[in-house]
């Protein structure tokens, strides 16, 4: 039965990535390439997605399933993908995370970056990072806040992503990101159409902004 389900597993998780790369196609128009980084979408193939969901709701995964967990509000697998392709982190980056957890997205910071630090408005930071030191990210840190003002105890950050909407981009990000850093954000309002954001920071501090394509993310909570 455990290697049935674990074929089972693994089926869901090739199919996702051969649906992410039809996407990644269909958008080309927005993103201007044809293919991810590869190294991504190997990280992706091997992520243990049912390890971050409810017992009950982990042998129904879909490959195009946003893995309900405990918490709520996910994404769907592309997304994931670009958002973490876009960062273009390395071994040895410290990466920032807000937002719901997401079953995709840890192995993804683990096989990209040393260390992953995770801020959220709702979730149990204890619970998360136990769940993700039990699928093998060792060097991680939880807590829970208000995202829009980032980690300050732990900055600068090489990376840093959200996973929730902001109305702007929140200056206290802008100051924890490190020169020569990346950070990915949904912007817009929550009642229209976002546009998915990457800035980043030269080693002078100045910001390129660039628009990727357009989403529909939660918003971000907190008191701002």
């Amino acid at each position: 039965m455990q290697n049935t389900l674990a074929d089972r597993y693994a089926a869901q998780r090739a199919g996702m990535v051969q649906l992410i790369h039809q996407d990644v196609i269909e958008t080309v128009g927005f993103i201007g390439r044809e293919q991810l980084n590869p190294v991504v979408m190997s990280v992706l193939g091997r992520v243990p997605r049912h390890e971050f969901v409810p017992p009950r709701n982990a042998p129904g995964l879909t490959p195009t399933d946003r893995s309900p967990s405990v918490w709520a509000d996910h994404l769907q697998p592309y997304i994931v993908a670009l958002m973490t392709d876009l960062l273009q982190t390395n071994t040895t980056d410290r990466v920032l995370e807000m937002a719901p957890v997401q079953p995709t997205r840890p192995r993804c910071s683990r096989n990209s970056s040393t260390g992953l630090h995770d801020r959220d408005h709702r979730t149990p930071g204890s619970i998360r990072r136990d769940q993700a030191r039990q699928t093998g990210l060792q060097q991680c840190s939880g807590h829970i806040g208000d995202g829009y003002y980032g980690w300050e105890e732990h900055a600068p950050f090489d990376a840093i992503i959200v996973t929730a909407a902001a109305s702007h981009v929140p200056p206290p990000l802008l100051k924890q990101l490190r020169p020569g850093g990346r950070m990915i954000i949904p912007v817009g309002s929550r009642f229209t159409v976002q546009d998915l954001v990457l800035i980043e920071k030269s080693p002078a501090g100045e910001f390129v902004l660039r628009q990727i394509l357009p989403v529909r993310f939660v918003p971000l909570t907190g008191e701002h």
